[in-house]
C-alpha cells in the first residue's frame, strides 16, 4: 500500500485541543525535542506551501531553534533507504517497500535539517524506541520529557508517545507542528494522546514554557 495522497487541512488552534489528563510543563533541562519521520518520502504526499505541512514546518523550525539555544537535545528519527524484506518485516505487508535509497527521498527539508550536535537515528517501526537507542539516550541524559514533532500523528507520533509513558518519560505532542493523513486522523491522535499517555499542546505554549 503506498501512502496517501494528502488534502490540505487546517491545524487545529489551541481552542481546539482536546482536554488533557495531565498538566505537565516542559521543562529545558528534563526534555529532549524529536524530530519524527520529516523526510521528503513522506512529505511529499502532503500539497507543498499549503496547510498543514507548510505550518508544521515553521512551527518545527521555531523550537528547533529554541532547544538548540537552550541546550535541549535534538533527536532526528529517520527510516533508511532500500530497506529488505527482511529489515521492513510486517511493514511491507502494510505499506510497502518503504523509502527508495534516493537522496531526494531521504532528504529533510532545510528549514527543519539538522546541524551539528544533533542526534541522527534510524528508525525501524512506528515508535522512534523500537530498536534505536532513544532510551539510552534518555538515561544517559537523565531526561524525563519528550516533545515530539513531525508525522504522521496517529501513526508514528502516537505510538513514540505512548512508548514514552510505558518508559516513564513525560509526552508533549505538539498538535501545530505534528500532520496526518487527513484532521479526522489527525483529531483522533490528538484525544487519544491527552487522554493516555501525553500532553497536547501547541508551539506558542512550548516556547512560553520554555
Amino acid at each position: 500500500m503506498a501512502l496517501p495522497a494528502i488534502s490540505p487541512y487546517p491545524l487545529p488552534s489551541a481552542g481546539e485541543l482536546p482536554a488533557n489528563r495531565v498538566s505537565w510543563s516542559v521543562d529545558p533541562a528534563r526534555a529532549v525535542l524529536l524530530v519524527h519521520d520529516l523526510q521528503q518520502h513522506f512529505l511529499s504526499a502532503f500539497p507543498a506551501g499549503e496547510p498543514p505541512l507548510a505550518e508544521v514546518l515553521g512551527n518545527t523550525a521555531r523550537l528547533l531553534e529554541r532547544a538548540r539555544r537552550l541546550g535541549v537535545p535534538v533527536v532526528y528519527s529517520a527510516q533508511r533507504g532500500g530497506q529488505t524484506p527482511e529489515e521492513r518485516g510486517l511493514q511491507l505487508d502494510f505499506w510497502g517497500p518503504g523509502v527508495a535509497d534516493d537522496p531526494d527521498a531521504l532528504a529533510v527539508p532545510a528549514v527543519v535539517a539538522p546541524e551539528p550536535g544533533d542526534t541522527l537515528l534510524t528508525k525501524w517501526r512506528y515508535s522512534a524506541f523500537a530498536r534505536t537507542g532513544l532510551a539510552a539516550l534518555f538515561t544517559e541524559s537523565g531526561r524525563d520529557q519528550l516533545v515530539i514533532v513531525g508525522v504522521y500523528a496517529h501513526i508514528g507520533v502516537l505510538m513514540t508517545a505512548c512508548d514514552a509513558w510505558s518508559r516513564d518519560i513525560q509526552a508533549f505532542v505538539v498538535a501545530d507542528a505534528v500532520a496526518d493523513f487527513s484532521r479526522e486522523d489527525h483529531d483522533m491522535a490528538l484525544r487519544w494522546a491527552a487522554g493516555r499517555c501525553a500532553r497536547v499542546t501547541t508551539a506558542d505554549a512550548v516556547l512560553e514554557e520554555a
